[in-house]
């Protein structure tokens, strides 16, 4: 039989046993700098998301300005265009504005919550006193889309811009026209609740004539600011959404409402608020407040009247 060298089995050893031992071959683990570096390329790619800290309105000669203040960037995409109502994102709901004219405003790449869903910039329903601007209304916060409806007391030239060091969205509204003041009674919860009459106080607001009644109306129906109710002032709806008209005949304002009127067994109603409102007007001594329906217990003569629904 036949059998090779001894030297000859060595040699064949030699490969046989290196590549037993040899290690598979390994990723390379990348250094630090490596890593930091990757960190950094990944958040730069990232869009940052501008977070919404403030809404706030004043009047200045010939406008009234609206500041959307965030913290961070600037939202990404802005629009604004007037809108006949404003839509809820998500639900396609109504979302009610006090005002005779919408103005939509759309921020993309922008959200007003924290990481718990708490409002970062305020109330998301605000009004304010301004002959313009009424009431300034959220109807949207989801996946980076912010949505709000500024509620005007007339339809007018606007203009939109931005400014930094804060990020800032401006909206200026112009305001033409002239005001006059009126007195708007909410009611004083905390007269209320001391049983300290009466249970009313009066706020100053800014209409536009010869519509005073129904001006008045309107801001009575958007509510005290929020300073008034950090002051205790508040509004009672009593099931009422809103005014359909206002007619004022012979001394007498009639008003009718919408919505499902109710006085839940309460002895204060909005008919307790939209009453004085209307008589500081001049030439309105009698106030008759009807239903959606067009009730009230008293529809004729000189005298005040309220809907059934309305009685405690």
């Amino acid at each position: 039989m036949f059998l090779p060298p001894k030297r000859s089995l060595a040699v064949l050893a030699v490969p046989l046993v290196s590549l037993l031992a040899a290690p598979a071959a390994a990723t390379p683990v990348p250094s630090h700098a490596a890593v930091r570096t990757a960190m950094r390329t990944a958040v730069h790619a990232a869009p940052r998301v501008a977070t919404l800290v403030d809404v706030r309105a004043s009047h200045h000669p010939g406008l009234d300005r609206v500041v959307f203040e965030f913290r961070g960037p600037l939202p990404a995409r802005r629009s604004a265009g007037y809108v006949s109502r404003l839509i809820a994102d998500g639900s396609g709901r109504t979302v009610p504005v006090a005002g005779d004219a919408i103005l939509g405003l759309r921020f993309g790449g922008a959200a007003g919550h924290d990481d718990k869903g708490r409002p970062t910039y305020g109330p998301t329903r605000e009004t304010f006193a301004l002959p313009g601007v009424i009431q300034v209304v959220n109807a949207g916060d989801f996946e980076a889309e912010l949505t709000f409806g500024i509620g005007l007391s007339r339809k007018a030239s606007y203009r939109v811009y931005t400014l930094t060091h804060p990020s800032r969205v401006v909206v200026d509204v112009k305001t033409p026209y002239r005001t006059v003041p009126v007195r708007t009674y909410f009611l004083d919860s905390r007269a209320y609740a001391a049983g300290r009459r009466p249970y009313t106080a009066a706020v100053s607001r800014p209409v536009i004539p010869p519509s005073t009644a129904r001006g008045a109306l309107q801001r009575l129906f958007a509510g005290p600011t929020q300073a008034e109710h950090a002051k205790g002032l508040r509004f009672v709806a009593s099931g009422a959404t809103g005014v359909r008209s206002v007619v004022v005949r012979d001394g007498v304002a009639h008003v009718r409402l919408t919505g499902s009127l109710r006085s839940g067994g309460s002895a204060f109603t909005v008919a307790d608020e939209i009453t004085p409102t209307l008589k500081r007007l001049p030439g309105i001594r009698w106030v008759k407040i009807y239903d959606a329906s067009g009730r009230t217990e008293r529809p004729k003569g000189h005298s005040d009247s309220v809907p059934e629904s309305l009685e405690p």
